[in-house]
């Protein structure tokens, strides 16, 4: 009887002619999706590089960005619903305001996260536990802030612009929206790369990363540059979170970071968390993974392939391809 109901019900395909025929799509796809994790993933990589502290809170410094995105948008006169017909430049002055709407709230709320939870704790030398537990309540209290305020019900998406096929790979449509999410985020990545690697600033997260006692003698403020390296996390997840809204139509929910957040934490876990380039890899291929996870195995097995690979770079390469090496970066 078991075997007959798993014959007429299968739980998990192995669909290889699938994964064949949506190569591409799913590669575009997940270059997209990825692109977001990537950015995300780069505040976990940050303040585990500088505190080794997994700020579990970092989901929801995201969506706080994704919050203020569609009040921004609903603020500028924007409804759900109907996607407007705007000129080029108005389009693009209006994703520049709620991307400063966005990357200021996220920013603000990680800095706030790591004066008012961490730094009480770091001034009382508390015990690596502790910062765990911190990260988790500081995540629960954050959530349930905007679901006070909001509800339970997700913020209806509000669109500016609608995806149109700018051009094809191997036949596979490649959307104007894909352009912008995959474009923004290598520039975004790379003025972070070059603000840690070529700046004082980042000479002076980067030491603190190294040895946190030797670059205070030297003079470094340590604290300064724990409250930057969350400032500037929470910037890169609030562009993250505009993103999102552009590409996912389900809307703003203040559960919206939790699956995004453990995605995004296990693409900085397989690049390599503590390394900047290595979160971008991580984020790419995590976005690929479970796009092509989901044609090999089904649409149900899509959110499992992140966590799938979570376990086996834990097991098999703990610090992730290209390793921890923030304090160790070199200009």
């Amino acid at each position: 009887m078991p075997a007959l109901f798993l014959a007429q019900d299968p739980w998990i395909n192995f669909d290889v002619e699938a994964l064949g025929e949506q190569f591409w799509f799913n590669t575009v796809e997940g270059l997209s999706q990825g692109s977001i994790y990537a950015l995300i993933a780069l505040g976990y990589t940050l303040v585990y590089g500088v505190l080794k502290l997994i700020n579990f809170a970092h989901s929801e410094v995201f969506i706080y960005g994704a919050f203020a995105t569609w009040f921004t948008f609903y603020g500028l006169g924007f409804r759900p619903g109907s996607t407007p017909d705007l000129p080029i430049f108005e389009l693009v002055g209006f994703l520049l305001l709620a991307l400063i709407a966005a990357m200021l709230i996220s920013g603000g709320t990680a800095v706030i996260l790591e004066r008012v939870a961490y730094r009480p704790l770091r001034k009382h030398k508390a015990p690596r536990l502790a910062f765990l537990i911190t990260a988790i309540g500081a995540s629960f209290v954050l959530q349930q802030i905007i679901f006070i305020w909001r509800g339970g019900n997700a913020e209806q998406a509000i669109r500016l612009m609608r995806p149109e096929e700018a051009f094809q790979i191997f036949g596979a449509g490649v959307t104007n929206l894909t352009i912008i999410i995959v474009l923004s985020s290598l520039a975004l990545m790379l003025v972070a790369d070059t603000f840690i690697n070529r700046t004082r600033i980042g000479r002076g997260i980067r030491a603190v990363a190294q040895d946190p006692d030797t670059a205070t003698l030297m003079g470094v403020n340590k604290e300064r540059v724990i409250m930057l390296t969350f400032l500037v996390g929470g910037l890169l997840a609030g562009a993250a979170a505009l993103l999102y809204m552009m590409k996912i139509p389900q809307g703003a929910s203040y559960q919206g970071g939790f699956l995004l957040g453990i995605k995004a934490f296990a693409a900085a876990v397989l690049g390599g968390i503590g390394n900047i380039r290595g979160a971008l890899l991580g984020g790419l291929l995590i976005g690929l993974f479970e796009n092509y996870g989901q044609s090999l195995f089904g649409g149900e097995w899509r959110d499992i392939v992140a966590f799938v690979v979570l376990i086996l770079i834990l097991m098999f390469r703990p610090t992730g391809i290209l390793g921890e090496s923030l304090g160790k970066a070199r200009v």
